[in-house]
């Protein structure tokens, strides 16, 4: 053999080897269902690039004061207290294209109802930093019990703390869900920690104007479209209808049941295990995998947008804040590092420009875009469904929030 047929077998048996690990690693990972639609999104990126491109970001919380199995209401307490004391002063060191500040939509667990923590986080959401939503763990529910608990808590985050949308059309309390351990109408392999086959014709029945659930890669539960605004249309006899839907188009009337907002999914080639491999991007953000700017740019690149008007991106992050260590990163250098990366690279005033949306108005925006809109998604943050009427924090509570934090806190 010549030294080139020998460079070219090993060169050839190293390509072989490195597509083997792959797709071991793909299996391993769950990642075969939605492999296709991720390299055919990689041919169908339609940016234009003489427009400027509006970032609209959206930073969804699982947010669990017990995570971890905590049975101590002074843990608890700590918890979300901590975000009371830091998370304003956080927020107001940054601004987008509209001059607001960061928006955290809180999606809180129906299950793990406590009325001081949901105050807290009213006080927050008052001074324009946030929302509230629903969040819901449960397992072996019926159609029955799942629509009796839902209408309940919303109304109770209505009535007692001002926490959503009505809808100015048919008066309807309307709110964001995301499901617990991932397993949106009842995707989980094994049946568990859901149970409820027309869980979307639920949600639909009983105000949800639009599902936050994914991406949930490399779980199971992920469903094979991705990087994609869509509706989800129910199958009251099988599982995981959402697995597939109809993305939202410009001037394209709705259709399904319920939609379908997903954060980037996507593979990070800049970061390689064993220098070979690519890491899967899924926009989750925690204490072990923080949000860097390599991150930032991949959840841009994922170019996720109604289809007609590609320079709205659309960017939807998630992660479970409460624990101590996810609050430490949220509130501290790493999650301001994301935000002045973002305002130095996606909010220059001329290509690019940031907005920072809570969940619904991402929502409105999106709605917009489907009815035809163009120009600046801030004029629909409340396309469709107002902003809900918290009761204004008192003059005390700002004061009580502002002298908590400390000095070297203060927004320079």
């Amino acid at each position: 053999m010549t030294p080139s047929q020998l460079l070219l077998t090993t060169t050839a048996s190293a390509g072989t080897l490195s597509l083997l690990a792959f797709l071991y690693l793909a299996n391993k990972k769950n990642m075969l269902h939605w492999l296709p639609a991720y390299f055919t999104g990689l041919f169908r990126k339609t940016l234009n690039n003489e427009n400027p491109k509006h970032i609209i970001f959206c930073f969804v919380d699982h947010y669990e004061p017990r995570w971890g199995g905590v049975s101590d209401m002074d843990v608890e307490r700590r918890r979300v207290k901590e975000w009371e004391e830091k998370y304003p002063d956080m927020a107001h060191r940054f601004v987008d294209a509209d001059g607001f500040h960061p928006k955290h939509s809180f999606f809180f667990p129906a299950e793990e109802y406590e009325a001081e923590h949901l105050e807290v986080l009213r006080r927050i959401c008052s001074q324009g930093l946030g929302e509230i939503e629903i969040h819901l763990h449960h397992d072996d529910d019926t159609a029955e019990n799942l629509a009796n608990c839902l209408t309940s808590f919303a109304s109770e985050l209505h009535e007692r703390f001002g926490a959503l949308s009505v809808d100015p059309r048919t008066g309807e309390l309307r709110y964001a869900f995301i499901h617990g351990n991932w397993v949106l109408d009842n995707s989980g392999q094994d049946g568990r920690w859901c149970g409820v086959n027309n869980e979307i014709t639920v949600l639909r029945d009983t105000g949800c104007y639009a599902d936050f659930t994914f991406p949930s890669a490399p779980h199971p539960s992920q469903p094979q479209q991705i990087n994609s605004l869509y509706y989800a249309t129910d199958d009251p006899a099988l599982p995981k209808s959402h697995n597939r839907g109809v993305p939202l188009r410009v001037d394209r009337p709705s259709s399904g049941d319920l939609m379908m907002i997903t954060g980037p999914l996507t593979l990070n080639w800049r970061r390689r295990k064993m220098g070979l491999l690519p890491r899967i991007e899924n926009a989750d953000i925690r204490s072990s995998n923080p949000p860097t700017n390599d991150r930032v740019d991949a959840w841009v690149n994922a170019h996720i947008h109604v289809e007609g008007r590609p320079e709205w991106v659309f960017i939807k992050v998630h992660t479970h804040g409460a624990p101590e260590r996810e609050a430490a990163m949220l509130l501290g250098e790493p999650i301001r590092k994301m935000h002045s990366y973002l305002r130095d690279h996606y909010n220059d005033g001329g290509k690019h420009a940031l907005h920072y949306v809570s969940s619904r108005e991402m929502y409105n925006i999106a709605k917009a875009a489907e009815a035809g809109n163009s120009g600046n998604p801030n004029d629909y943050r409340d396309f469709v469904l107002p902003k809900p009427h918290f009761r204004p924090a008192s003059s005390a509570e700002v004061k009580m929030t502002k002298n908590s934090t400390s000095e070297e806190s203060q927004p320079r």
